[in-house]
């Protein structure tokens, strides 16, 4: 495993789950200087603090090892991960979305099936 590759997959969890580098140095007691050398790519973690790391941020550990050939998915319901895309693609209705990581896919369509309304009516 690349140091760059767990760089980039932690980097990418830690902004999936809302994370900064500070919250996860006062969450798991990790020196500050040690995990901005993994969100640098300077250095990767042992295992066992892989797993802290990933349980941390609702992962499996493989998933901070190995990138998959799709892109990673905070939601557990791939139908629900389109509709959220869809949302977080639509940049007036990205920033006022925060799903539910076990949302139905209907509750997602639901929700933008109402923004959408709502913008509708904003332009009339």
């Amino acid at each position: 495993m690349g140091t760059n590759q767990f760089a980039k997959l932690l980097k990418y969890y830690l902004n999936l789950n809302g994370k900064t580098q500070s919250d996860m140095v006062n969450a798991l007691g990790y020196d500050k200087s040690t995990v901005s050398g993994w969100c640098s790519g300077a250095r990767v973690p042992k295992l066992d603090t892989i797993i802290d790391i990933a349980n941390y941020l609702h992962v499996e550990p493989g998933d901070l090892i190995v990138e998959g050939d799709s892109k990673p998915s905070y939601y557990f319901d791939e139908e629900t991960a389109q509709k959220a895309q869809e949302i977080f693609e639509n940049k007036q209705l990205s920033l006022l979305f925060d799903a539910a990581r076990d949302a139905e896919p209907e509750d997602l369509e639901t929700v933008h099936t109402m923004l959408m309304a709502l913008k509708n009516k904003e332009k009339r």
